[in-house]
């Protein structure tokens, strides 16, 4: 493995974390995406969040907290962090993720919730949803239930362009874990999709 490839792998596992890190510090501040550019000058951190007050915090405190923190634990120089409030947390797998956690945590149970989410993602305009709730659901043994709706491409290309979200939450019975796939509005059916220079027979 030559340098050039260590120093790569290197950056993709201290995004990985600081992402972690950013995600365990909000968790309740139900935050989409995460985006990090590094440069051997600067590192931005852009949070995208449903809350984004609750990100920034009193006069600023919480968000100033969290870049001190991120300074020290991963000796960060001339580090910004930008919160972005996002459009339409119904078509953000993480946040409809945590949802969905949340609501499981405050004794609603799983079905209700899946299904309610299921419908307020479609409602959104997403093309496909999927809502895996894995634990154990009715007996000592976990196990997983699915919930879908619309199309989700599982191979090829358009595989590529679905949202994944992740979220776990610790009830009586154990830990629950609340995955969430998304295929946004911005992509196409796949009776949409047409060959380059195709042509109608007959025309």
């Amino acid at each position: 493995m030559d340098a050039t490839t260590k120093r790569l792998l290197s950056r993709s596992r201290i995004k990985a974390e600081i992402e972690e890190f950013v995600r365990n510090y909000l968790k309740d501040a139900f935050i989409g995406k995460v985006d990090i550019v590094m440069t051997p000058i600067w590192t931005t951190v852009t949070i995208y969040t449903m809350r984004p007050g609750l990100v920034i915090g009193p006069r600023g405190k919480r968000i100033k907290a969290l870049q001190s923190e991120l300074e020290q634990k991963f000796k960060l120089e001339n580090l910004q962090i930008v919160v972005s409030e996002v459009e339409a947390p119904e078509l953000d797998p993480n946040i409809m993720a945590r949802r969905i956690a949340q609501a499981m945590s405050a004794g609603i149970r799983w079905r209700r919730i899946a299904f309610w989410a299921l419908r307020r993602i479609m409602e959104a305009g997403a093309r496909g949803a999927e809502i895996v709730i894995s634990g154990k659901l009715t007996s000592a043994r976990a196990r997983s239930e699915k919930y879908t709706a619309g199309l989700i491409p599982k191979s090829g290309h358009y595989a590529t362009k679905v949202r994944k979200g992740v979220a776990h939450v610790q009830l009586p019975a154990g830990i629950f874990g609340v995955q969430v796939i998304i295929y946004p509005p911005t992509e196409p059916l796949v009776e949409q999709v047409k060959v380059a220079g195709e042509e109608r027979v007959g025309a």
